[in-house]
Formats: C-alpha cells, structure tokens, sequence
C-alpha cells in the first residue's frame, strides 16, 4: 500500500515538470523574437524602416537625415507626431530610376475602453526620391512626420 500512495506523487511530479518546461520554452521564445532585421538602407524600403524607427523612437534628428529638403520645410500647422502605440507593417514597393512608393499599414492602438483596447489600421503612402544616389524621403504619412525646421516658441 505504501508503493501506491507513491506512484500518483511521482505522476504528479512528471505533470509539473511538464508544465514548467513548457511554460519556460514560450517565455523563451516571446522574448527571443526581438525586432525585426533592418533592411538595406540603399533601398526605398530600408530608408522608410530607419526613418520610421526614428520617428517612433522619438529620435527626430536622426528622423531628418532621411527627408529630403523640401520634406524638411514642410512645416506648417504641424504637431509633432503621435507616435504612442503605433506599430508600421511594410506593404509593398514600387520602385522607378528616380523615385519609388513605400505602401505601408499604420496600426494605431488606442487605450482601454469599455470593451478593452481599441485598434484602427489606415493603409498610407512614402514618396520617396533618388537624390545624389541616396533615396530620401519626400512625403511621409502624417502620423510619421516631423518637422526638424520648426521654431522653438514659448
């Protein structure tokens, strides 16, 4: 009798073991996805990665690098970008010798209503142009643009 009594504890034992492996195996994963692989900064695609992560990042300098001038002083009426849970989804590119559309999805999410979080998802355009060999963007969605060139008033 006393093997018996054994037997479930070891069974239970094997099931927790179980359990706990397979809850470190998805903790594992979750946090080893990371983000994802830059793409060629020589292609349309690669600049409007940089220059997004830039504007997310909160980084509007770095963000500038990649405007061209005209993008740079295109600044009237502007705030600066609502960047606060927005995530880009590359869509589709076009590419022509002297310019190129960088199609992406803008996921915004909002905060918790009565229904939980909310999400809304707007497909918009990059223009881009080929400027000394270097593409630079030209027009951005208006949730992604900043302007380097405004006037620090108070």
């Amino acid at each position: 009798m006393n093997a018996a009594a054994r037997k479930p504890d070891r069974t239970l034992t094997v099931i927790l073991a179980v359990i706990a492996l397979l809850v470190v195996v998805a903790l594992a994963v979750v946090f080893s996805r990371g983000t994802a692989p830059l793409l060629d900064e020589s292609t349309p695609q690669g600049v409007v990665q940089r220059y997004t992560a830039a504007v997310i990042e909160g980084d509007e300098a770095t963000a500038a690098t990649y405007l061209t001038e005209a993008a740079r002083s295109q600044c009237i009426n502007f705030e600066s970008p609502f960047t606060n849970k927005l995530r880009v989804t590359l869509v589709s590119t076009t590419e022509r010798p002297a310019s190129a559309d960088v199609k992406v999805l803008i996921t915004v999410s909002n905060g918790g209503g009565p229904f939980g979080s909310s999400e809304y998802e707007t497909e918009d355009v990059f223009d881009l142009v080929k400027t000394n060999g270097r593409w630079l963007v030209d027009s951005a969605p208006y949730q992604l643009r900043v302007c380097p060139n405004k006037a620090v008033t108070k």
